[in-house]
């Protein structure tokens, strides 16, 4: 394990930890990427894939930020959720969207597949579980998604969901069958060696501090080195800081939190009773997964605000303990946290701000799928001169606060977590 990546389960369980060099010098390349997580590396393996050089610039490791720190979801889909699209852009150009986030979910099993990532073991299925004693409303909405985008939800009555899950917490689930959970940073490095054997060039520690981008070529600067490019594509989400202005001030990073717990032997089914990857349906939700070994995986709580509580570990196990009480006793092996970028609309930032210079960005709590699908937007819109990323311009770049953003957004939060529990 490298000290370099935050100490957690997908850390200690890395298949192969491979830095690469920093950038020294001047390079040039046909596209700059800036961030070199998900969004970045899927990018960057989309333009190689065609043919084009990327180079990829990483200020830390390849997948140190949320992409290799997070629930390891993947399931079709946005932050913003879908019946709130539907209202926004009309139901043919949501349709066209959520069509794209299922393109991507099947693209990365595909590519699992050919470039031979080893990042399981993969389980199919997902669910969401209701806090809610309103069985109308799930069936309600596993009836939508099947009507409107003819998904495979299927709704399950609370007797199947306490058979599965012991606790009396949960009422009727919404069940995704081909959502899955996977190693997400195994699979972010795996993604990372097929860019680099394909032709893109990464470089890690290289933290970009300036660069010129009004003219051609795109000028890059690191502490070390600089990049010219004919593109530069920005892929920093919550991490952005300081590197490009305006799109940090779209940008919101939020900070969530997860835990691994000791390998549980037969006490894991005295609360869990199948492999499915879980999340409640509450705005401030908890997700969780068993792992290969007996763990459980548990990931929740969203402050605006960076620092973690004090002694998280015991605060994520008490979390765990509210929804499985028999769980009493368990220990945490590791916690940690992490920043998320969201964009006040909750959808992803997708487009081209400037001739030559693109963004993708602010995925929120969906960003498995997403960042594969906006990787593939950029890169075909560079490549190919496709323009099915304009489809992500009625979200566009909004504001999202400046200095005042974390507080709004914790108390908007409160707000959220005192509504969820009025409605219970």
């Amino acid at each position: 394990m490298s000290a370099e990546y935050v100490d957690s389960y997908y850390s200690r369980t890395v298949n192969r930890d491979r830095p690469r060099q920093r950038l020294e010098g001047d390079v040039e390349a046909d596209v700059c990427i800036v961030g070199g997580g998900m969004a970045g590396l899927a990018t960057a393996l989309g333009l190689a894939e065609r043919g084009l050089k990327p180079v990829v610039l990483e200020a830390h490791r390849l997948g140190w930020g949320a992409s290799g720190r997070n629930g390891g979801f993947v399931s079709p889909g946005f932050s913003l959720g879908e019946q709130s699209l539907v209202a926004k852009v009309g139901i043919e150009d949501a349709r066209t969207l959520y069509r794209l986030s299922e393109e991507a979910h099947s693209l990365i099993r595909s590519r699992i597949d050919r470039y031979g990532i080893d990042c399981g073991p993969i389980q199919d299925g997902v669910v969401i579980a209701s806090w809610f004693d309103n069985a109308d409303a799930v069936r309600r909405e596993v009836d939508f998604m099947r009507e409107t985008f003819g998904t495979r939800h299927e709704f399950w009555p609370r007797e199947k969901v306490r058979e599965l899950y012991l606790t009396d917490r949960y009422h009727d689930a919404v069940f995704s069958p081909g959502s899955f959970h996977f190693h997400s940073l195994n699979f972010t490095l795996g993604i990372a060696d097929a860019a680099e054997a394909a032709g893109a060039v990464l470089y890690e520690g290289s933290p970009v501090v300036g660069h010129r981008l009004d003219g051609d070529p795109k000028i890059v600067r690191t502490d070390r080195g600089t990049v010219r490019a004919d593109h530069a594509v920005f892929c920093c989400s919550g991490y952005i800081g300081a590197t490009h202005r305006r799109l940090a001030l779209a940008t919101l990073p939020v900070a969530t939190y997860v835990m691994v717990t000791e390998p549980l032997g037969n006490r894991l089914a005295d609360a869990i009773r199948a492999p499915y990857a879980v999340a409640d349906d509450r705005f401030a939700q908890d997700y969780y997964r068993p792992l290969p070994d007996g763990r459980i995986l548990w990931g929740g709580r969203v402050t605006a605000f960076r620092d973690p509580p004090a002694k998280l570990a015991e605060v994520m196990r008490r979390d765990l303990l509210k929804v499985y009480p028999q769980l009493d006793g368990v220990s945490v092996d590791a916690a940690w946290d992490g920043l998320m970028g969201y964009a006040r609309h909750k959808m992803p930032q997708i487009g081209q701000y400037q001739p030559g210079l693109w963004y993708c960005m602010g995925f929120g709590g969906r960003g498995m799928c997403a960042t594969t699908m906006g990787g593939e937007l950029v890169a075909s819109a560079i490549a190919e001169g496709d323009e099915r990323y304009r489809l992500f311009e009625p979200f566009g770049l909004r504001f999202a606060g400046g200095p005042l953003a974390p507080a709004a957004a914790q108390i908007a939060y409160w707000w959220y977590q005192a509504r969820d529990a009025m409605r219970r």
